[in-house]
């Protein structure tokens, strides 16, 4: 085997030299000779088959370290195995680049969407949960009426009324769970006046 690569190699070798005479103006038998080894070369070359060329070429990068510290390595590359989302590129370029407001009023509406409730559960009033659900049912139907192109918007709307049952719903189990965690609330303790506890004798 080795003997073929090195006989192979001094083919390789002169049909370079010849190249080079050539180019300075060569003969018949010089350019023939060139022809063979370019020939032969076109042979081995496609006599290696696309799986041993890939397995070389990956071999080869792993030798020069080029698979080394990758940014990924022994971790689950995110997203594999998820559904195919359209609005991939758009996502990854707000999550990358910590953008806010910006992008397709689909994406952002979707995002809003997510984060309702969590918003909702730090209002105080009822009045504010309302005034945001409107807010955001209003903006929801006003995207589906603007034909921009783009991804389509698919957020529904909210129903007040269902919205301000889970708002209470949820302040009461937060509510409840808080005073779990404290526990009762001990009696604050009764002073009696200062000449009370002079006329009784006791503090």
């Amino acid at each position: 085997m080795n003997g073929e690569n090195s006989a192979f190699r001094r083919r390789l070798e002169r049909a370079a030299e010849v190249r080079a005479v050539r180019v300075s103006g060569g003969n018949a038998q010089e350019d023939a000779e060139l022809q063979a080894a370019e020939e032969e070369t076109r042979q081995k070359r496609r006599k290696v088959d696309d799986a041993a060329r890939v397995e070389y070429l990956i071999r080869d990068a792993m030798a020069q370290g080029k698979f080394d510290n990758l940014k990924y390595a022994g971790k689950p590359i995110p997203g594999l195995g998820e559904a195919y989302d359209p609005d991939w590129w758009v996502k990854g370029l707000i999550q990358r680049e910590h953008l806010g407001g910006l992008g397709p009023k689909a994406i952002l509406l979707r995002t809003e969407d997510a984060e309702l409730d969590s918003r909702l559960d730090a209002q105080f009033t009822e009045k504010q949960v309302r005034d945001i659900v409107e807010d955001f049912n209003a903006r929801v139907i006003e995207a589906r009426r603007q034909l921009q192109g783009g991804p389509p918007v698919i957020t529904k709307t909210r129903d007040i009324g269902v919205e301000l049952e889970r708002w209470r719903a949820r302040k009461a189990a937060a509510a409840a769970a808080a005073a779990a965690d404290v526990g009762p609330v001990p009696e604050p303790e009764i002073k009696r006046p200062w000449w009370r506890r002079i006329w009784t004798g006791t503090a």
